[in-house]
């Protein structure tokens, strides 16, 4: 497992600090070759290959934010887009909070599979995870073949927010992830506001139906 970017002695200071308000768990899901591993490493260590690896399973990394004067830690797992390794990381959506559910613009196959993808949200993690649809790869405008407004159109249609972004050029990386997290601070504060309890988890909480063993020392 990766922990977070940079210098190793700061990824290992990151990864270990308990000194933290929230912890959310978050999820990047998608077909295969969409931009998953190279989005995450964008935003977690600024760092960008074009070489093409396909993630064996499921990985992650660490990353603490600030947003709304809180400090979150971000554990976000990077799941592998092949059929054979869809029960293993299914295994995981249940405990997330958020997901980006990545489509690439240049491949429609990719773009026809979000409603798959989406149907496993629903089937698989909480009532109140918060989904984010992103077209990633815009920078390929010459090959493009999923148009921005029919991403729009698909995620009003699955009620979710749509960004388009490039991992290559980082546009958008950051931005996604802010109002991932901010979505959910949102829906969280609503949920207490409501008495109905947190949708996040603040440091020491536990739920009881948690992500798998493999996860145990993410608090959400």
């Amino acid at each position: 497992m990766m922990a977070s970017a940079g210098d190793p002695h700061i990824a290992q200071k990151d990864a270990a600090d308990q000194n933290f308000d929230y912890m959310f768990k978050l999820l990047i899901i998608g077909n295969s070759s969409v931009g998953k591993t190279s989005f995450l490493f964008r935003y977690a260590d600024d760092s960008f290959t074009s070489a093409f690896v396909s993630t064996v399973g499921i990985d992650f990394k660490v990353k603490t934010v600030y947003r709304n004067e809180k400090r979150v830690k971000l554990q976000i797992w990077d799941t592998a887009g092949q059929e054979r390794y869809r029960t293993i990381t299914t295994a995981y959506y249940r405990g997330a909070m958020g997901f980006l559910l990545m489509y690439d613009v240049s491949n429609q196959e990719s773009f026809n599979a979000v409603q798959d993808w989406a149907t496993q949200i629903k089937t698989y993690s909480w009532d109140n995870a918060q989904v984010i649809l992103v077209g990633n790869k815009c920078d390929l405008e010459d090959e493009r073949v999923v148009s921005t407004e029919d991403g729009k159109h698909l995620a009003d249609d699955l009620g979710f927010e749509f960004f388009e972004a490039s991992a290559k050029d980082n546009i958008n990386v950051k931005q996604v992830f802010e109002r991932l997290v901010d979505i959910i601070c949102e829906k969280m504060n609503e949920s207490l506001e409501a008495g109905s309890g947190a949708v996040g988890n603040s440091k020491g909480a536990t739920l009881g139906d948690g992500p798998p063993a493999q996860a145990s020392s993410c608090s959400c």
